[in-house]
């Protein structure tokens, strides 16, 4: 006779396999709440099962949450939807405004997960571990450099532009808008950016900061 089904699965998960089931639970209980004091309890009354059921699944916690967490990436990207910019289209200031926001979106719905797991290092190395969830290429700074690359190729940005640094930069910026404050507390609802501040970013990137040639 075979196993009897968990409650969970007798009732209906959308045909997911029981491992399945409890990595979706753990992403929506990170989507929900992070990762900073979820236990292997709190994941297995979600998904209704035994606290012991994880471990016929998983090595550990570590696992399940380093999956969870790439599961948890991965929805996050896709509800966002594609990069607001198109090659060509628009103006690139503009453009890059666009970015700057949705980078700043993306950093607030996935980051607080990875800071509550700064104490949890192999969670972390777990999740390194696995392919990119955005899948190859798909990462922001692999997004807007090729983004700025086909730009330059148009002719709408210097020649000498170089996109990777530029990527680089609008990048950096989201973590040091967001990272920061999340490690102080803050909600992410409750980071709010500078009026004015991403416009003053877009113009220093545009123009530079170097003074105009002498004649």
């Amino acid at each position: 006779m075979s196993p009897r089904k968990a409650a969970a699965l007798r009732d209906g998960t959308d045909g997911l396999s029981l491992r399945e089931h409890l990595v979706a639970t753990a992403g929506r209980l990170i989507a929900e709440r992070g990762t900073t004091g979820l236990t292997v309890r709190d994941i297995a009354r979600a998904a209704r099962v035994a606290d012991g059921v994880l471990y016929n699944h998983f090595e550990g916690k570590e696992e399940l949450l380093a999956l969870a967490l790439h599961a948890h990436v991965r929805s996050v990207e896709r509800d966002l939807g594609p990069l607001p910019a198109r090659p060509g289209e628009g103006t690139v200031a503009g453009n890059l405004r666009a970015c700057l926001a949705y980078g700043l979106a993306l950093h607030k719905a996935f980051l607080p997960a990875f800071a509550g797991l700064l104490s949890q290092p192999e969670v972390l190395a777990r999740f390194d571990a696995l392919p990119n969830p955005l899948g190859e290429g798909r990462g922001l700074q692999a997004m807007l450099a090729g983004y700025l690359r086909a730009e330059r190729d148009l002719g709408r940005l210097t020649p000498s532009a170089d996109p990777e640094a530029a990527a680089t930069l609008l990048v950096g910026v989201c973590h040091e808008l967001v990272l920061p404050r999340l490690l102080q507390g803050a909600a992410p609802g409750s980071i709010v950016t500078p009026p004015g501040h991403v416009e003053a970013l877009i113009s220093t990137l545009m123009n530079g900061i170097a003074p105009p040639p002498t004649a």
